[in-house]
């Protein structure tokens, strides 16, 4: 018999980590085992957040200033925890997440130097005591995240950042790992069967 508990399961990393592909799979063995389990995203992740995310990604948002897109991100973040992650935990799913608040710091906080006092005024508000039980952060070499965001049929503004712009945030996500038990890194840069089981035999173990 499984355990019906909500477990909050985030994947965090630049573009081009091979986060998705890792979702999916390992959305995909869960289903296998009839867990009831939940794909989500941010921004976007509830249909009122999703349409906070079209704003986001429009071809005129680059001309947004970055607090405005601070606040938008936030926006649709509020939608997310309302409408879809409070609604998992009340009915004891799983959830998965591709990104979360850690993003926000990587992009927003350390990329774009939005004041950390507002960023966390703002989490704190928004999420009240709501964590992940979960953080897997993916990390890949320059080569692989630029040849995964050259392959994109479609690229959005997050995809055209600099390197060091991606360096710069990867090494913000390893800084938030090492401060935290409930984090744990996985080299992606190659997208192997043995990487999908390792992190797979994780989850199982963390939610058992």
């Amino acid at each position: 018999m499984l355990k019906k508990k909500f477990f909050f399961i985030v994947f965090e990393g630049t573009e081009g980590t091979g986060k998705s592909y890792q979702i999916d799979k390992l959305y995909r063995s869960l289903k296998k085992l009839r867990y009831k389990v939940i794909k989500t995203r941010e921004p976007g992740g509830s249909k009122t957040a999703e349409l906070i995310r079209k704003v986001i990604f429009s071809n005129k948002s680059i001309q947004f200033d970055k607090l405005t897109d601070f606040y938008l991100m936030n926006a649709a973040r509020n939608e997310h925890v309302k409408k879809t992650i409070l609604f998992a935990k009340k009915n004891k799913h799983i959830l998965i997440s591709d990104r979360f608040t850690d993003s926000t710091y990587a992009y927003q906080v350390i990329g774009n130097k939005i004041d950390k006092k507002i960023n966390l005024i703002n989490q704190k508000y928004i999420l009240k005591n709501l964590k992940p039980n979960l953080t897997i952060v993916l990390k890949a070499n320059m080569k692989a995240i630029l040849a995964r965001i050259k392959k994109r049929k479609k690229n959005n503004k997050f995809d055209k950042l600099k390197q060091s712009f991606y360096r710069k945030a990867q090494n913000a996500y390893l800084s938030l790992a090492k401060k935290n038990p409930n984090y744990f890194v996985f080299d992606s840069s190659e997208n192997t069967p043995l990487l999908e089981r390792k992190i797979f035999n994780l989850v199982v173990k963390k939610i058992n």
